[in-house]
């Protein structure tokens, strides 16, 4: 239980103009349970997703890619264009209201536990207790005087950091430039400059974020920590220290009975400030800079082992909770209120229509661009004719043959191709004239529909509306 003293109050450095507090290194210590066997199990299903979805093929394709340079975003059987920016509208509606049912219920659980400021932070601390050593060889090696040994420890730490903060930074550009591509480019040295500019971006971004600034990103830069308190109430689940039962703090011998001592549970052995990756001190209470990690939890539940004390004098509570002294049941109770329902219920209305569009989502997309050189001319044959550009759009996994019409004024016809082929997820743009008789229709702008539908699927089809104009 080193730097049990650093747990006392005392003045908190200021810099010297006397404007703001002076930054402290924070060493965190290492801990074991269940809440950071949790966080461990997110971060290797986060990574694994992100480090191995790229590379998983569908239909002879990368399965998830946001082609850029095509201007199509494929996820696994869906295919979607410009014209579908609605459902990128409605995931961040979705994401916005998930995020909100998340923190009304159980605080920052996504940044403990899923924020990738917080896994990669997880992770490059992982590798800097494995290459310097726990907490106190790090405090130690960090105060020494540059050597061999500390230089040597140092190279091997930043260059792992650094590899890692690569490979990130190559996977993430290689879901905007399919990834097979992109590692043929870069054996080639054949690097496209906005790929090389990306993936260095990123990569030095990880690298400072998650290997320098750390808990600074928490407290200082994230915006989610500001808010956050827009969307908590007294039966929000928060990481609490039971002051009724630490209080007064204090050593106590294990097994003594605590009828017996005039001091509460808390043996201010200071290992929750210790583990926590931002440095704060539970006890003080709710704190902005609290990212949920749990790991005080974890480490305090620990200690009360040691000394024969209940599990849970920091613990998962609400302020009602500690007020009241409800049950687990109670508390749990309390979670279903007017907010968490109205979030649910919102957020369970998006989803179903999100998932009722998509399914019924026709894979076919159809712009009518008329000819604005000559708005309508006399054909051979005494007709008017007016001149369109059709742009057809196949978003569906396997091609197509159209067949295509006009209606809208009696007698109106098509000159040109009426049928054409659009390969799978692919694009094509047909020239086609309409003609009418000259008094067939008012003098001006008259409606007009083109149908294009698919000779092998009937509800593949679209009703383009359009204007006809006649003099």
């Amino acid at each position: 239980m080193d730097d049990a003293a650093s747990s006392k109050a005392k003045a908190i450095p200021i810099n010297a103009d006397g404007l703001y507090e002076k930054h402290r290194t924070v060493y965190a210590r290492s801990v074991d349970g269940i809440f950071n066997n949790w966080r461990w199990a997110m971060v290797v299903f986060t990574q694994s997703l992100f480090y191995g979805l790229c590379w998983i093929e569908w239909s002879g394709r990368q399965a998830v890619l946001f082609h850029i340079v095509e201007r199509k975003f494929y996820i696994f059987g869906l295919v979607f264009w410009p014209q579908d920016v609605i459902y990128l509208a409605v995931l961040l509606v979705i994401s916005a209201y998930g995020l909100f049912l998340v923190t009304a219920v159980g605080g920052r659980l996504f940044c403990g536990y899923a924020c990738p400021q917080t896994v990669y932070t997880e992770i490059l601390m992982w590798i800097e207790r494995k290459i310097e050593g726990e907490r106190p060889a790090r405090m130690k090696l960090d105060a020494q005087p540059l050597n061999l040994r500390k230089l040597r420890l140092k190279v091997i730490k930043h260059s792992l950091w650094l590899l890692i903060a690569l490979w990130t930074g190559i996977t993430f550009v290689g879901y905007f430039t399919p990834i097979r591509e992109l590692f043929g480019e870069i054996a080639a040295f054949d690097l496209g400059p906005w790929e090389a500019f990306w993936i260095f971006f990123y990569s030095a971004f990880l690298y400072l974020m998650a290997g320098f600034l750390r808990e600074q990103v928490c407290k200082y830069m994230c915006p989610y920590a500001r808010f956050q308190g827009v969307m908590f109430d007294p039966d929000t689940l928060i990481i609490s220290y039971d002051p009724e039962r630490g209080e007064p703090r204090g050593l106590r011998r294990k097994g003594a009975a605590a009828k017996a001592q005039p001091l509460g549970d808390c043996v201010d052995c200071s290992i929750c400030v210790q583990v926590c990756p931002t440095g704060i001190d539970i006890r003080n209470g709710l704190q902005l800079e609290c990212i949920a990690c749990a790991a005080c939890i974890d480490a305090c539940d620990q200690v009360m082992d040691k000394v024969g004390s209940p599990r849970g004098l920091i613990r998962y509570s609400t302020e009602n909770a500690l007020a009241k002294h409800y049950t687990a049941r109670e508390m749990l109770a309390h979670l279903l209120r007017p907010r968490t329902l109205l979030y649910s219920s919102i957020l369970l209305a998006i989803i179903m229509a999100a998932v009722w569009s998509l399914a019924h989502r026709v894979p076919l997309k159809v712009d009518v661009l008329r000819d604005r050189a000559t708005l309508s001319r006399e054909a051979d044959d005494g007709r008017i004719e007016n001149v369109f550009r059709l742009h057809i759009s196949n978003t569906d996994e396997a091609p197509h043959r159209y067949s295509i019409e006009v209606s809208g004024i009696e007698g109106i016809d098509i000159v040109g191709e009426r049928q054409v082929e659009v390969p799978a997820a692919s694009s094509k743009t047909v020239a086609l004239s309409a003609r009418v008789e000259p008094g067939a229709g008012k003098r001006g702008s008259n409606e007009i529909y083109f149908d294009v539908r698919a000779e092998n699927h009937d509800k593949i089809a679209v009703h383009e509306k359009t204007s006809f104009f006649l003099p």
